[in-house]
């Protein structure tokens, strides 16, 4: 049975542990979440450019994405907003766990 599992894909894949994130590593991520937010320019924007500045880990990183899908949902909307921060999942891949990084729907 295990051998017929394994053949058609249905055993379970050993887990993946994220990767350690390096400050260049952490910088690049806190450039790419910049940019999403790059034309918001309200108070909350500037309250979250400076949490994002102050983020040292990309789950601390990751976490803010919902305030940035707010931010840029109010300035265009929620379309637009859904494709930026779809566009980061990419950039996250392999620094947290693959549970963590759902697209927007």
């Amino acid at each position: 049975m295990d051998l017929l599992a394994r053949l058609l894909g249905l055993a379970a894949k050993p887990r993946q542990r994220p990767r350690t994130a390096h400050l260049k590593d952490v910088m690049s991520m806190r450039q790419h979440l910049l940019r999403t937010i790059e034309d918001c320019m309200s108070v909350p924007a500037h309250r979250l450019r400076r949490q994002i500045e102050r983020a040292r880990t990309p789950q601390e990183l990751w976490l803010l994405r919902n305030d940035a899908f707010q931010l840029i949902a109010q300035r265009h909307d929620q379309r637009t907003a859904a494709h930026r921060i779809d566009e980061l999942v990419k950039i996250f891949e392999g620094w947290l766990d693959p549970k963590q990084l759902a697209r927007i729907r």
